[in-house]
């Protein structure tokens, strides 16, 4: 179990950062809304995805689990904060679900960064 535990971590945030990019690349209408709501349609939404694939392909290998979930963390974390600052809970009638999947996606991400910190170079040594 503890063994397949960080690889199934992995995975589920993988796919929850993959699944969100074919709203961010396809300018889905929600999509579209939510980041002209908050004054970054179409650059922020473009390179948000951009950022979330890289944090998704360095989140599936091992050695960059750690740079992968830091990454999801900074960038959901913007999620997080946008929906409690500017968007609200709920946003086109989705019943918080967009919020709800970002809080799993933080907190799965930052249990990620823990299991993975020794793989941290730079402060490695002090662990």
């Amino acid at each position: 179990m503890k063994k397949y535990t960080p690889l199934v971590l992995r995975l589920i945030v993988s796919i929850i950062l993959i699944q969100t990019l074919r709203f961010k690349f396809t300018t889905h209408p929600d999509s579209v809304y939510i980041f002209t709501k908050i004054g970054l349609e179409p650059i922020g939404r473009i390179s948000i995805g951009i950022v979330e694939l890289i944090a998704s392909i360095l989140l599936l290998i091992p050695k960059t689990a750690w740079a992968g979930s830091l990454i999801a963390l900074v960038v959901i974390g913007g999620a997080i904060m946008m929906h409690l600052t500017q968007l609200g809970i709920a946003v086109n009638n989705d019943g918080g679900t967009l919020f709800i999947t970002a809080v799993i996606t933080f907190l799965l991400s930052a249990i990620i960064l823990v299991i993975y910190r020794k793989n941290i170079p730079f402060i490695n040594k002090y662990l």
